[in-house]
């Protein structure tokens, strides 16, 4: 009996195909323990489902007690009736196996929704859009309900975080560049999902430091792609740029040995997708991790650092699905001193909004009157939070005074500013912590991350374990150390 395809396996494949046939055809012995913040988004998930269900004032007809074949069978009859609501459904046609939050009734015949405890679009704002790992997702809904002549249309929709019903229109266009509509996205994504079923299609591992870490396959992928001195070990040489690479250049090896101009076509190169410069920055790093113990990071362009006696290295920690910023942390180092440096932290004890008021006016106050001062943060993750949390907040401060605060004339953003515009590193990935442990520095804790203090701070408001909280704020306080670590190795680059 062939396995059927899900709406979970198309979400996964949207970012990982090689997750896929991991699933379905890897080891389980090399499978890495779930990592506790996908669990903890798998119970929150739940639990919020559960909330939003319980919130709704409509009747419907509730089919979670049921499983399998007699959940199937009494959403079908379900359907038949014509009944206006059905919740946790089960759904199967053609090789398609959905489990749709909702089932709707409207005119011509049922549309599919999920219930999501995250937003139901991306994008900035003026240019949102649906997600496609939601999209994939109830667009197999939608497919399955086309097959058994019960759709109402291509459209769906999803319940979101803030209590929003964002409807999905798989009949528009993915963008202005890409004129395919979501529908054409689907069927692509489940054309690749059944050739991997079916085994008749290859599919190979790829490093990324924002995807694969929380993947239970992380550990068996490193192994295989360090082996293989795979072309995505190389920072920002994904898995698409990698894939119209290999045919003439297939490890970082080669890459580091060729002459560049033998594959350049004026500002173009053989490669589609992949400009001159851009293969010249792949190559320069290819060169660096090739030389391995040898290699030493430069400078590729000049730095221009403030200057100032008293510097602060900044970094908040910010539960996105409470929507909730928990601490903010700042090392103060004066005059160069680090043996007399001080970590300074204002934690929010509770899950409220005059908790975050209150640890955000006490990081203002301190941010204010440490002035003159140069400012030290890792990507504009910071200074985001802290426009949205003086629109939040107006009392505490204007959106001047935090425009003021983030200029670049005294506070930096060492990633953006600097590591990708003015560095080279014989590293992975550029993120903080792989920069600051290439230097010698390490964290105390021995899984340190930002999605693990959101695991923690989850566990510090249902417990309120004081040895939690001061987890949170050790790994937060080496992450300004880190921070401040990094700036002292840059200055330090040729």
């Amino acid at each position: 009996m062939s396995v059927p395809i899900t709406a979970s396996m198309l979400y996964d494949l949207v970012s990982c195909p090689h997750r896929v046939r991991m699933d379905l055809y890897g080891d389980p012995a090399d499978r890495d323990e779930i990592n506790p913040f996908v669990q903890m988004l798998w119970e929150k998930g739940s639990l919020h489902e559960t909330e939003v269900i319980d919130g709704v004032h409509a009747p419907f007809l509730d089919l979670s007690i049921y499983s399998g074949d007699e959940k199937e069978r009494r959403t079908t009859e379900a359907m038949r009736q014509g009944v206006r609501l059905i919740y946790s459904g089960r759904m199967c046609e053609g090789g398609l196996l959905g489990d749709p939050d909702l089932l709707r009734k409207e005119p011509g015949g049922y549309v599919a929704g999920d219930i999501k405890s995250g937003a139901g679009e991306e994008g900035n704002e003026d240019n949102r859009k649906p997600k496609k790992h939601y999209a994939v997702q109830i667009a197999l809904y939608t497919d399955i309900l086309e097959r058994k002549g019960l759709s109402a249309g291509r459209h769906a929709f999803v319940w979101d975080v803030h209590g929003e019903e964002v409807p999905y229109d798989f009949d528009a266009p993915l963008g202005v560049r890409d004129p395919r509509t979501l529908w054409d996205y689907y069927r692509e994504t489940l054309q690749a999902a059944q050739g991997i079923v079916n085994q008749g299609a290859v599919t190979q591992a790829a490093y990324s430091s924002g995807v694969c870490k929380f993947c239970h396959w992380y550990s068996a992928c490193l192994a295989q792609l360090t082996a293989a001195d795979d072309l995505t070990l190389i920072p920002e040489l994904g898995r698409s740029k990698r894939d119209v690479m290999a045919d003439r250049i297939a490890t970082i090896k080669e890459l580091a040995s060729i002459n560049p101009d033998g594959f350049m076509q004026g500002k173009k190169t053989v490669f589609p997708g992949i400009g001159a410069d851009t293969l010249l920055k792949f190559h320069e790093r290819a060169k660096l991790i090739a030389a391995g113990d040898q290699a030493r990071p430069y400078l590729r362009a000049p730095v221009s650092l403030p200057a100032s006696e008293r510097e602060l290295f900044f970094d908040i920690e910010v539960d996105p699905m409470r929507d909730h910023c928990y601490l903010h942390g700042f090392v103060e180092r004066v005059s160069g001193d680090n043996d007399g440096e001080s970590f300074v932290a204002f934690f929010a004890d509770e899950d409220s909004e005059e908790a975050e008021r209150e640890a955000f006016a006490g990081a203002w106050r301190y941010l204010r009157d440490s002035q003159p001062c140069a400012i030290y943060y890792y990507s504009k993750y910071e200074r985001t939070i802290y426009r949205k949390l003086q629109e939040r907040y107006p009392e505490v401060c204007t959106a001047d005074e935090i425009e003021a605060l983030f200029d670049p004339a005294r506070a930096v953003d060492l990633y953006f500013d600097v590591v990708l515009k003015a560095t080279e590193w014989p590293t992975r990935d550029y993120s903080i912590k792989t920069l600051a442990k290439y230097l010698g520095f390490n964290w105390r804790d021995t899984h340190p991350s930002g999605a693990a203090s959101i695991e923690w701070f989850d566990r510090w408001i249902k417990t309120g374990d004081s040895g939690v909280k001061q987890r949170i704020l050790d790994y937060n306080e080496d992450d300004c150390r880190a921070t401040r670590v990094l700036l002292d190795g840059i200055r330090g680059l040729e």
